[in-house]
């Protein structure tokens, strides 16, 4: 409970409806509903994104520098790529309706659409989700600091990022003509799956699905 707040006042709010605020909006089936601590003021350390996707669009690569993200899956399907600072190690977890993937703080991760009709909860301990966007990095991190950092050929990384649009949220973009990455789910979902886990029998001996 917010102990700063009036509980009392008339502008107190309970209640609120998601599809009033919608955040980001790529097209009528991929689109990021919000609700946080300016929707409904109740709200102590929760907000949280109602994320709808296709088959193959991507919640770009990100990071929440303030706050875990509970990512559960409502219906069809997902893969949640989290890399892990502290094994330098990519782990991609495939989920369905009713399971989820956490992804502590400031932790890189990404979520992929397997099929179409895909509806995505995540859940934040924060008033309001901040986050780093991979677009934004590269595009407003200056073509001359990365190629001299990474000796590469300035001309080639401006080239590179031209088309980039900054905060990007969904891509790929509506006008991308590239195939999407289909062929990969079958060998994504092969090396992460053994990592689902059903609740412990007891704390010593976990067993798995």
């Amino acid at each position: 409970m917010r102990l700063d707040l009036d509980y009392t006042s008339p502008t107190t709010q309970f209640t609120y409806d998601l599809n009033k605020n919608t955040s980001f909006k790529k097209d009528s089936q991929n689109y990021i509903n919000e609700l946080n601590i300016n929707q409904l003021n109740t709200l102590d350390n929760l907000s949280l994104l109602d994320i709808y996707l296709s088959t193959s669009n991507v919640v770009e690569p990100h990071y929440h520098q303030n706050s875990s993200e509970l990512v559960y899956c409502i219906s069809g399907s997902a893969i949640v790529s989290i890399l892990n600072p502290y094994t330098k190690q990519l782990h991609n977890y495939p989920i369905t309706s009713g399971q989820v993937a956490n992804v502590p703080q400031g932790w890189w991760h990404y979520e992929i659409a397997t099929v179409d009709y895909t509806h995505l909860l995540a859940i934040f301990n924060a008033p309001t989700p901040d986050v780093i966007l991979f677009s934004d990095l590269l595009k407003l991190t200056p073509a001359n600091i990365v190629a001299h950092t990474y000796c590469l050929d300035q001309n080639q990384w401006t080239n590179t990022l031209s088309t980039l649009q900054p905060s990007t949220f969904i891509g790929p973009p509506s006008n991308c003509n590239r195939q999407p990455i289909q062929n990969q789910y079958a060998r994504i979902n092969n090396y992460q799956s053994i990592n689902y886990q059903q609740p412990y029998q007891n704390q010593t001996q976990p067993r798995y699905w």
